[in-house]
């Protein structure tokens, strides 16, 4: 059996066709620090050019063995081009992503550029997903934040929660006007070629909102935004899940992700065995804290063990990991997920 490429490997997993192995990749940022220090630069300076990004993402996939890559690091990207500036910490020396300085007081008030796609960064993410795609090694995946958490970038989250109660009506617009951004944006990825797609509605989970208010304010969106795809997707959201898992399966994608406060065997009961699961480790807890690596296997055993069809982190890779507990991941993955998952035959 000849052993397929990575990025064989990741298509045809999104297919739910037969691969030789489990695929080791995410559908958040993978990048690492031991990536951006041997390009011999600052972390600040990789989400400023197509270079930079791109490259730090491909030296990130082949010093950690992965099968994708996935940009861009920052949720800011979107944000900045609509408007709200952005925070580089182009001084620090530390590890700290692109933030939004300013955000709009009020519903009313916000106001996107209809050529926002055309502004900022906008552009060079762009040209990093061609360099990207050129490369041709890797299985290249995009993502977008859903249309809740997109709105926490440009006002405050508690504007939109009163209005929820408030002015139900005002609420809805905006959200149908963040979807659109949503679906603008990931539709253009998508047309750029790339893999998969990713919406990540990470701040939506029953942390924050009742399963109720999931249903009514958050779901009826994240259908529409994949109904518009034919991309293989993903849905993930962070935080409580499984009182959603329901919800979250009616949305239309091609595979569900959860991080590590969803009960993966409970999940798997739920939706059965033809969808596609992807979870659920703790990405700071295992690939940081852990001091034993073989802690790291035993952790990657268990998701596999419980249902999971590719073990991803339940959010991005903080870049300073152990690069020892990173390839228990990789080789767990490999090794023990040779067996079939629930979704996906083997060759």
């Amino acid at each position: 059996m000849a052993e397929l490429t990575s990025k064989e490997r990741v298509n045809k997993f999104f297919k739910k066709e037969p691969i030789d192995t489990m695929p080791v990749f995410s559908g958040m940022g993978t990048v690492v620090i031991q990536a951006v220090n041997e390009m011999g630069v600052k972390f600040a300076q990789v989400h400023t050019t197509a270079e930079l990004l791109a490259g730090s993402a491909l030296k990130s996939s082949e010093m950690c063995g992965l099968d994708a890559v996935v940009i861009p690091y920052d949720m800011a990207t979107v944000a900045e081009a609509v408007g709200c500036g952005l925070t580089l910490y182009e001084n620090s020396a530390d590890i700290l992503y692109p933030t939004v300085p300013n955000k709009w007081e009020t519903l009313e008030a916000v106001d996107i550029p209809a050529d926002f796609m055309k502004r900022a960064r906008m552009p060079m993410v762009d040209e990093a997903f061609e360099i990207l795609l050129k490369d041709g090694r890797f299985g290249v995946g995009a993502w977008q934040l859903g249309p809740f958490t997109l709105a926490g970038q440009i006002i405050e989250l508690g504007l939109l929660l009163k209005g929820a109660k408030k002015n139900k009506e005002a609420v809805e617009a905006f959200l149908t006007k963040m979807t659109d951004i949503v679906i603008e944006s990931i539709k253009h990825y998508e047309s750029l070629g790339v893999d998969f797609l990713n919406i990540r509605e990470m701040g939506s989970g029953t942390d924050l909102l009742s399963p109720k208010m999931w249903n009514s304010l958050i779901q009826p969106h994240l259908i529409r935004i994949f109904s518009e795809l034919k991309t293989p997707s993903v849905l993930h959201i962070c935080g409580g899940t499984d009182m959603i898992v329901p919800l979250m399966n009616q949305c239309g994608a091609d595979a569900l992700s959860f991080d590590q406060k969803n009960t993966i065997t409970k999940t798997r009961e739920v939706v059965g065995n033809d969808v596609i699961v992807l979870g659920n480790f703790d990405p700071y807890g295992t690939m940081v804290q852990m001091e034993n690596p073989a802690d790291v296997e035993t952790a990657m055993k268990k998701c596999i063990d419980d249902g999971v069809d590719a073990v991803w982190p339940g959010c991005d890779l903080w870049p300073d990991v152990k690069m020892d507990n990173i390839k228990a991941w990789v080789n767990t993955s490999r090794e023990y997920g040779r067996k079939p998952s629930p979704a996906i035959g083997r060759l």
